[in-house]
């Protein structure tokens, strides 16, 4: 072993990192560094980590009642699953896809397959023309005789959508999907991020439904699986980095409400408020050669604000959604008559999505023991959700109701076995109009600190396929500058993993 291996490997082993926030994306961040055997500490202001994974116990069962799967494109989560031991666990969704339900004239129909964000590729399937009619597959056809975009491109979602098929697409088919997915309106959607090459194929085929086809590479390609899940829940993922970091002497604290960061010469000094077991609070202050913050904008942006001054500013507002949980011993359900759950068009509905779990997951159709969950989400962009202000006896009552006409079937009050409501101010949408540019912004100045890194969905965008790589490039950038920028002649060659 060199002498500059061995003072590699010493210097990693006496840097010190904190941690703050014990989501999904600060505990992978933790798991990187701790790995090649720093010290980590990670600081979780909530009294379990996991963040927006989150299970509770409904009527004997244990349910995920946040986050319930992941996004399998760029394979960055089932690679870590891989890495943790899980991949006895991962699951696929049962076979039947989702329904649009409030549909004018219509009513209920299954969700045409083979779109992009509910852009079809052919508005004469049949399944397209159930839902947006004669007249609305007509005026979409006019999309293939209409000129291209050839100078410039159309940033809005929704403008896009609506100049090129009509109002009918857009209503009916694409907003859906984007309340459903982004909590937004399209037109607040960036078609480039949400949808990268998009703009690209239009001009290209010229025609949008051509660039749909295009993207999804061609007209007889199947949607698949598009998300996994894992048997027992989410939560699941959660413990196994939990458990990891322990065995690597990483040390993960709830109940650590962080109220100061500052950096002097020589290192950071972060402030928490710690519940110790008597339920009494103290002060502690950690010092550490690397600060990840791994919290939500509007706390990243306050506790940054004096190191980071570009950071100090308000946030604007996040969606904010609940989703109520619930376990039904309901024989209507037993034919799945929406699939494995629906989307609602905009304004038709109290609720934006509803989730038929037992429909969906088979593992949790063999907890529930012949009884159906059921998961019906309220809010979005600018639409507080409609259980706000009801205590949980009215949120599940109204979820009921919800549910039963979503789902078309009876659902009688005695059916209700149990419910649990969970309240997300979701990140804003990394797919909103100018966010992108926001984004690279922040991560400028955040370069720019020595020894800080900022992770999480107000930068990665929701969901775990993008928090998780996220977390582990920006969680990179930071230890590799860390461990070889301090050392002279460094043997060539990348972090050791």
């Amino acid at each position: 072993m060199t002498q500059e291996f061995e003072e590699l490997v010493s210097h990693a082993h006496d840097t010190r990192v904190v941690v703050v926030g014990g989501g999904v994306a600060g505990l992978v961040a933790a798991l990187e560094c701790a790995k090649v055997g720093m010290q980590v500490t990670v600081l979780e202001g909530a009294d379990r980590p996991g963040g927006a994974i989150r299970t509770a116990e409904v009527a004997g069962i244990r349910l995920d009642t946040g986050a319930e799967s992941y996004a399998t494109r760029g394979g960055a989560v089932r690679a870590l699953l891989d890495e943790l031991g899980l991949e006895d666990r991962v699951t696929s969704p049962a076979a039947g896809g989702a329904w649009l339900v409030g549909i004018p004239g219509v009513g209920a129909a299954p969700l045409p397959t083979g779109g992009v964000l509910g852009i079809p590729a052919n508005p004469w399937a049949p399944d397209v023309r159930r839902v947006i009619g004669w007249s609305g597959a007509w005026r979409a056809y006019l999309d293939r005789l209409r000129p291209p975009l050839t100078i410039g491109h159309e940033h809005s979602l929704g403008r896009l959508v609506r100049t090129r098929l009509g109002q009918k697409v857009l209503d009916r088919l694409v907003s859906p999907v984007t309340t459903g997915v982004y909590s937004a309106r399209p037109d607040d959607i960036d078609a480039d991020v949400a949808a990268p090459g998009l703009n690209a194929a239009l001009t290209r085929t010229g025609s949008l439904t051509g660039a749909v086809t295009q993207l999804r590479g061609g007209p007889e390609v199947k949607p698949g699986a598009a998300v996994e899940g894992l048997v027992g829940g989410m939560s699941t993922l959660v413990d196994a980095l939990v458990a990891r970091l322990v065995d690597l002497d990483a040390t993960v604290t709830s109940g650590a409400h962080v109220t100061a960061v500052a950096r002097d010469a020589e290192a950071w000094n972060v402030t928490a408020t710690l519940a110790d077991p008597e339920a009494e609070l103290r002060d502690a202050v950690f010092e550490a050669d690397l600060l990840i913050m791994a919290t939500p904008e509007d706390t990243a942006r306050a506790l940054l604000a004096d190191t980071v001054p570009d950071l100090a500013r308000e946030p604007g507002p996040a969606p904010v959604v609940e989703v109520v949980t619930m376990v039904l011993d309901a024989r209507e359900l037993d034919s799945t008559p929406r699939g494995s759950g629906t989307l609602t068009v905009p304004g038709s509905y109290t609720a934006k999505a509803l989730t038929h779990s037992t429909a969906k997951w088979p593992w949790v159709a063999r907890a529930a023991e012949g009884r159906h969950v059921v998961r019906v989400s309220f809010g979005a962009q600018g639409e507080p959700p409609a259980t706000e202000g009801l205590d949980e006896t009215g949120a599940a009552a109204l979820a009921l109701k919800e549910a039963s006409a979503m789902l078309g079937v009876p659902l009688p009050a005695d059916s209700l076995r149990g419910a649990v409501r969970e309240r997300y101010a979701q990140a804003q949408p990394g797919a909103a109009l100018g966010r992108a540019a926001e984004v690279a912004s922040v991560r400028r100045a955040v370069a720019a600190v020595p020894g800080l890194a900022v992770v999480g969905a107000w930068l990665a965008g929701t969901g775990l396929a993008q928090v998780v790589p996220d977390a582990r490039r920006e969680t990179d950038r930071v230890r590799r500058s860390a461990l070889f920028e301090t050392i002279a002649d460094v043997v060539d060659g990348d972090t050791p993993a």
